[in-house]
């Protein structure tokens, strides 16, 4: 079975006091999370120049990799080693559909890659935007066409009296039964075969280096 890669995003408030503190602890992360097996690449942004709220965003290849840096000691260490000038205020993990909805973050970012890869501060990892709504909404139709057009066919052979139990009764099941199966398989799946057309640059959606 594939492994969808796992971004995770995190939002703090810094010190406007100790931004150079803050600015050496964020790459103290980044390198030691580099050392880790599934690390796919880390970055920051500042949502602006005078602004005390710093983004970071990390990729791993799985949970299984991702979990291992978020339980590791050396994790442990970094954050306390923060806690006096740098307070989180939240955390997302997207996977598949669910990084579509990000908000965009600056353009300008310092990163590290992954192991093997340049190390040193000012590196630019590309990380795509969230498509237009458009090819969100043909994605989506996608899925969930074939999808509803199966289950109504088998409900009706195999449901005696489908026909009888009214609209409401219909929708209710339909819900029921269709949401967690494109929320865990075909949406994932789709995602999955769409993703070069889903990244690809528009006019008005192009790429953040992060």
């Amino acid at each position: 079975m594939e492994h969808e890669p796992i971004t995770v995003s995190i939002e703090r408030t810094v010190d406007p006091a100790r931004i150079g503190e803050a600015t050496i602890w964020v790459q103290a992360g980044i390198n030691l999370a580099n050392k880790y097996p599934g690390f796919l690449g880390s970055g920051w942004v500042r949502a602006g120049e005078t602004s005390d709220i710093w983004y970071m965003l990390y990729r791993f290849r799985d949970d299984e990799t991702l979990l291992a840096w978020e339980n590791s000691s050396e994790r442990a260490w970094w954050l306390s080693s923060g806690k006096d000038f740098m307070q989180h205020r939240r955390s997302e993990k997207r996977t598949g559909i669910e990084g579509w909805f990000d908000a965009p973050f600056a353009t300008s970012v310092s990163a590290a890659h992954g192991p093997g890869g340049p190390e040193a501060t000012g590196t630019q990892v590309t990380v795509p935007l969230a498509p237009p709504r458009w090819k969100q909404a043909v994605s989506i139709w996608l899925g969930f066409f074939p999808v509803n057009l199966v289950f109504t066919f088998l409900v009706t052979w195999l449901v005696p009296g489908w026909e009888t139990w009214g609209v409401l009764l219909h929708v209710l099941v339909s819900t029921l039964v269709l949401t967690p199966i494109m929320a865990y398989w075909v949406l994932p799946w789709v995602t999955r075969m769409q993703r070069p057309w889903l990244q690809a640059p528009s006019r008005s959606h192009g790429q953040l280096e992060a």
